[in-house]
């Protein structure tokens, strides 16, 4: 076999040094209305998915249904005491497209407590995977085992009007997400504390809920939960968790297939593990430095060997954004209130002096400012959960919020199944010569 992946290694060089003559020479062209470079550097920038839910500005950030962060953490309802909004408010929000009221979220509330039973036969999914596999393919897997709950799959297998498709999405989605927090809590109790399970509390919202079946109970660690599964629940839909259960949905897979595609994405370096690689980073780096608090000259150093070693600084740049990302300022906001002299904290903002300028400097970046992951790790280690491994797994949680409200609106408009056209490099070359037309379909 070793042939052939030698020889497949030379046909891909061959290729690779084609595309990138053709990107260099013509990725101005255009074909229709987009340009070559476009269609090879991951369609950056093409207009072609429609999502209800949020939109991202490159230089405001996202809005929630027309709602910045900050006027969230304003608006939407809290809980009796928090200052933190809470995320059923959200869900309600994406949803409907309104702020709710305390009694809607309450109601939702409630509609999460009542369907949060997850069947017995997940829990024994998640047993028999080895201590060892990581947590996103745990949860996975978990979303898998509870496919077997699917109203969706029962009704279409038995025969429904696709007008009707909604309702069953929007069911699935409701009992999908209760169940999320009881998963994602056991697979931490059983990978990280030995087991010791701790059943839900029925009297707490949904992020509180989910804070105490993880083992805390200290209030402002709820406050945490709610502000984090707010940030981190949508952010419109050409990422790559969104973007997938939309794709894998329109194919009238149900919402739990749909989300667990989408859950294999967000395990990616380039998505949301890379809430994992920023806080590995910074421990790796204070180690190196010998511990403690380091001084702005040795970040600086640090960066810059970082990035000569052909490395990233992970938590810095993103897709779209060209500002620091608000996501950023609302859980630094949330450490001036709660945490301000945590040493892990400080060094966070003291990263943030210092990377901006040095990718600006190096040209390493069009944006070179924080994204949501740069601040998050700090803020939980804070709080004694140190394993970073699962914080992807609490990102997927809160994804869920606006991946399967979005989910909910595809079905209800009816929307298509994703087919983009494809072409290859061969018919890009004929094409920028003249000697091929666009062809639909």
């Amino acid at each position: 076999m070793s042939y052939i992946k030698d020889k497949f290694k030379v046909k891909a060089d061959e290729l690779s040094a084609e595309v990138k003559e053709l990107i260099k020479n013509h990725g101005n062209t255009k074909i229709e209305d987009v340009t070559l470079a476009q269609v090879y550097q991951g369609m950056r920038g093409i207009t072609g998915l429609v999502t209800e839910t949020s939109l991202l500005d490159a230089n405001e950030g996202i809005r929630f249904r027309g709602y910045s962060i900050p006027e969230l953490r304003e608006k939407l309802p809290k809980a009796p005491g928090g200052k933190e909004p809470l995320p059923e408010g959200l869900f309600y929000l994406m949803l409907i497209g309104e702020l709710p009221t305390e009694a809607d979220v309450q109601t939702i509330s409630s509609v999460l407590g009542r369907r949060s039973h997850v069947p017995n036969h997940v829990f024994d999914a998640i047993d028999a995977l080895p201590l060892t596999t990581h947590p996103m393919t745990m949860f996975t897997i978990a979303i898998m085992a509870l496919q077997t709950e699917s109203l969706f799959a029962k009704a279409y297998a038995e025969g429904i009007n696709k007008k009707d498709y909604w309702s069953y999405v929007f069911e699935d989605s409701l009992n999908l997400i209760a169940r999320l927090p009881r998963v994602a809590a056991y697979i931490y109790r059983r990978k990280y504390k030995g087991g010791q399970h701790i059943q839900p509390n029925g009297e707490l919202d949904w992020a509180s809920n989910f804070a105490h079946m993880l083992g805390y109970t200290d209030d402002a660690f709820n406050e945490l939960m709610r502000l984090y599964m707010v940030i981190h629940a949508d952010h419109e839909g050409g990422n790559v968790s969104a973007h997938t259960t939309h794709l894998v949905g329109s194919a009238l897979s149900d919402p739990y297939l749909s989300f667990a595609a989408g859950m294999t994405g967000l395990a990616g370096p380039l998505h949301g593990l890379a809430n994992q690689e920023v806080i590995k980073w910074i421990l790796d780096m204070r180690e190196e430095l010998g511990g403690g608090m380091p001084t702005k000259d040795q970040i600086e150093a640090y960066v810059r060997k970082t990035l000569a070693d052909g490395k990233v600084v992970p938590g810095y740049g993103h897709a779209v954004l060209r500002k620091t990302d608000p996501r950023f300022t609302a859980q630094m906001e949330f450490a001036k209130t709660h945490l301000p002299n945590d040493e892990l904290v400080r060094i966070v903002w003291m990263v943030y002096d210092t990377v901006p300028g040095i990718l600006t400097e190096l040209g390493k970046a069009k944006n070179p400012w924080p994204n949501v992951d740069a601040h998050s790790g700090a803020l939980l280690v804070h709080y004694g959960l140190v394993e970073y491994e699962f914080y992807t797994v609490l990102f997927g949680v809160s994804r869920a919020l606006g991946v399967l409200a979005s989910l909910c609106w595809d079905r209800a408009l009816g929307l298509s199944i994703e087919r983009p056209k494809s072409v290859t490099t061969e018919w890009m070359k004929l094409f920028v010569e003249g000697k091929a037309e666009v062809i639909e379909g």
